[in-house]
Formats: C-alpha cells, structure tokens, sequence
C-alpha cells in the first residue's frame, strides 16, 4: 500500500506558452510521478493530454472554462481549489508559482521562482511589482513550506523580505538529458541551414529586460567590428519567446548579422546550443538559470553572467562577464580567440550538468510535502 500522502499539484497557473512555471511543471510532474507519489493535478483543458501523459498514474480535475482567463483563475484558486483538494481527499497543496489558496485547513506548499519583483522592479510592470511582492509575503506568512530553486533566491528573499524565508527549501531544478544533450553531426547540419551560416553565437530564452539582449547584440556587433577578421562569418542568433523587451526589435535590426528565430523545435536545440561557438546568456538576474544548465547539458561554451543564481550553476564550466555591452564584447572576443578553452568549457559543462536531476528535484518536494503534513499536525494539536 502507497503511504505517501495525496498531494494537489495546481498547474492551472501555466501559461499558454509552456514558458516559466511551465518548464518547471513539464518536468517535475513526471520526476514526482515516476517515484510513486500520488498525484492529483488541477489543469486547464489545453494542457490535460500532455499532463496526463507526463504523469498517468495521476488524478487530473480540470478547471471549468468559465474560470481560464487570469483574473477567474485567481478566484477559483482561492474557493475552488479548497473544493478540489476536499473532495479529492488530497493531504497537501502545492501551489506552484507564487499564489495560493488562503482559505483551506489543508497543509500548503508554495514555490517562489526569483525575488526580481524586490531586487530588480524596472525589469517587470508596475502592477506586476506589486502583485508579486504581495504573495511572496503572504507565502512567507502563511504557507506551511517555501520552495526555492537557488541559494541566492534564498538569500534575496531574506534580504527584502526579513529572516523568516529563511526557513525555504532550495530544490535546484534539473536537466533533461533525453532532450538536452551532444548534438548529432545531423542535427548541426540541420540548424546550419535554418540559420544560413556554419558558425554563430546562441541566446535562448524569453525576452524579457533581464535577459539583457540588447547589451548582447551591440556587444556583438562591436566585437564584429573591432575583430572583423576574428568573427569574419559567425552570425547572432536569438531564438526563444518574444516576451516584452521592447528593445530588442531596434537592436536586431541594426545589422543582417542578427538573426531573430522565435520558436525552435524541441529536436533542434541540442544542436542549436551545442553547434554554437558560444552560448551567449548575459542576464542580470535569475533565481535559477535554466537555460544556462541546458547549454551546458548540449557541451556548449557559455558566457553568462555571476548575478544571483548563475554561479551556482555554473560554478567553473562557464565563462563570466558582466552584463554590459563593452564587457561582452571583450569576453566574446577573448573565447573566439580560444578555441582550446571553448572546448575545456564544454567538457566541463556537461559533467558539472550532469550533477542537477529533476529526480533529485523531485526528492526535495516530497521532502517538502511531508514537512507541510508535520508542521500543520503541530500547529492544529
């Protein structure tokens, strides 16, 4: 007999595009699935056949149409997901991605992805500011466990917030070596002829200010400029969501040396990542890096940055500059000068890569979920 307990996954909260707490979801789920734990999971009906093929021994509870936009899902996340987790008989409540039920006498366990909203305000909108720092404090008050996927994230919250976050759990994501991994000779050729060059530079992810693109882009262009016979043929690529960078658009428009690839299939990554000269991911702030790890996953050189939780996964498989354009350009131009340490990056990359699992994720969840149980024992008795 199972004596997990019976645990209320609320990914209604994933947005269409599968982006931030998609990511997470889309690889925890199956981590927690495949270690017996017994799942319930709140969906919207977009996402129902990819979740309940990602976790088929799970209860999927779907959430009525009339509740999918933002706003209606906020409401029933405070008065329909109690009703879920009563009717479901679940023991414990994992809300994933900063908002929560504040009205249930079920246990809660609440993830906070970064603490930009406090460290970082201009890089979101002001009502978004506003938001997110609201709920990150009323987790710290309310929430039985915290989740947290960095140290610095941690620490940043502790910062701004006061000492009890200190009390979050870091569960650091992992990586998916069935997706991200050595590209083939193939693939490669495939993702030459997609972008038109044998050799570039790679960013990917979303645009958003943080991100830093288009520091990246004029650091490129300058390093092109000033090393012409260094970078004579390597191309800027830039795949990944658009996000809300307005500045992006000006940026790459300012040479045909840039090239803007939006969405890139999944089989492609690998060697979009791995095929690159560089990886480049100059971000101000991350709570976790996950593109970084999945750089490093395919063997790539990455440049990035030491803001907040790139070092810890980085550690001394990337390259490090800061995140301005002068600085990029130096670096960049200083790894094409090397190839010999692009090629130690790589190998150092993905063995350190190798280190971050979604089933040691998973493991700390459960942790989590148990404490949830406990404390909420000892506050009730």
């Amino acid at each position: 007999m199972n004596t997990q307990p019976r645990v209320l996954i609320d990914a209604t909260a994933i947005p269409a595009s599968l982006g931030g707490v998609g990511r997470y979801l889309e690889h925890l789920i199956p981590a927690l699935d495949l270690q017996g734990a017994r799942l319930v999971i709140a969906v919207q009906e977009r996402d129902r056949t990819w979740i309940a093929s990602a976790a088929p021994d799970a209860e999927l509870v779907a959430l009525p149409r009339r509740w999918a936009s933002r706003g209606a899902r906020l409401a029933w996340e405070q008065f329909g997901l109690p009703s879920v987790a009563r009717r479901t008989r679940s023991d414990v409540i994992h809300s994933p991605h900063y908002t929560f039920p504040l009205f249930t006498r079920r246990p809660r366990v609440v993830t906070l992805h970064d603490a930009t909203f406090f460290s970082d305000p201009d890089a979101h909108s002001t009502l978004k500011t506003a938001f997110f720092r609201t709920w990150t404090r009323l987790a710290i008050r309310f929430a039985q466990e915290l989740l947290v996927p960095s140290d610095a994230t941690r620490s940043e919250i502790v910062r701004f917030v006061g000492p009890r976050a200190a009390r979050a759990r870091v569960a650091y994501h992992g990586v998916d070596t069935t997706q991200f991994h050595l590209p083939t000779p193939d693939s490669v050729r495939d993702v030459r002829q997609l972008i038109g060059a044998d050799r570039w530079i790679a960013f990917l992810g979303t645009l958003e200010p943080r991100k830093n693109v288009p520091a990246l882009i004029r650091g490129f262009l300058a390093a092109a400029r000033d090393q012409p016979e260094l970078f004579d043929g390597v191309q800027l690529v830039i795949a990944g969501a658009p996000g809300w960078d307005d500045d992006v658009d000006s940026a790459v428009a300012m040479s045909d040396r840039v090239h803007r690839l939006g969405y890139v299939e999944k089989a492609l990554l690998p060697a979009l990542l791995g095929g690159a000269d560089v990886v480049a991911y100059p971000s101000s702030a991350e709570g976790f890096g996950l593109p970084v790890l999945e750089a490093m996953a395919c063997g790539a050189a990455v440049l990035t940055t030491r803001r907040l939780a790139l070092p810890e996964v980085g550690g001394d498989a990337v390259e490090y500059t800061e995140p301005t354009e002068d600085a990029i350009a130096a670096t960049l131009t200083a790894l094409l000068a090397a190839p010999e340490r692009r090629a130690t990056l790589g190998a150092r990359a993905r063995a350190r890569a190798a280190g971050f699992s979604w089933a040691h994720t998973a493991r700390t969840h459960a942790e989590a979920y148990d404490a949830a149980i406990r404390e909420q024992s000892r506050s009730l008795s």
